[in-house]
């Protein structure tokens, strides 16, 4: 890897990946404190990393200005935004074993409390609502193994990524113009 490509991936990945542990940081208490109507919690998971992973598509575009003079390949733009996304995701995980081991480690209990009270709400049968809380369990047992708390972290965030960083190669690969000259790979 080059330096400029060094510079630019890490740049955008470290900024992405604060931008990510910064929103889930500010909206995930108010889900659970009761501000934001912990219904939402996806949506605003889901717009907080696409929002973050748009630093993928600038990170791109960047490299195709600075490096590419212009042009860049689907493969160059692709390595490009996954390594963007891979630091991001990186950045995500620790922040969040940081926060959840560290300062909320009964998230998983009020989770299954939300969950287990919306069911009753809803009028769920005893049935079902003793099977969430033996999926919920078993789940929270698992989740106590750091690896599998790290893996599960991951890839909340990484296909988000992945998507964006497919889209963002399609759509910024441009080839030279016919006759000029290439751009010396970097």
């Amino acid at each position: 890897m080059n330096p400029s490509m060094k510079r630019i991936v890490l740049t955008r990945g470290l900024a992405s990946g604060a931008i990510l542990a910064g929103l889930t940081a500010i909206t995930l208490p108010l889900c659970f404190n009761g501000t934001i109507d912990f219904a939402y919690s996806q949506v605003l998971g889901y717009t907080a990393m696409v929002l973050a992973f748009l630093l993928v598509f600038f990170g791109i575009r960047t490299y195709r200005q600075e490096v590419g003079g212009g042009t860049i390949t689907f493969g160059k733009a692709f390595r490009v935004g996954i390594l963007i996304t891979l630091i991001t995701c990186a950045f995500y995980v620790v922040a969040w074993e940081i926060v959840y081991w560290g300062f909320w480690p009964d998230f998983l209990d009020q989770l299954q409390a939300y969950q287990l009270a919306k069911m009753r709400a809803a009028g769920e049968s005893t049935e079902a609502i003793a099977a969430m809380q033996a999926n919920m369990a078993t789940f929270a047992r698992l989740y106590k193994n750091p690896f599998f708390n790290v893996a599960v972290t991951f890839l909340e965030v990484f296909p988000v990524g992945l998507v964006v960083t497919l889209v963002s190669a399609i759509i910024l690969r441009r080839k030279p113009a016919s006759g000029a000259p290439v751009a010396a790979a970097a």
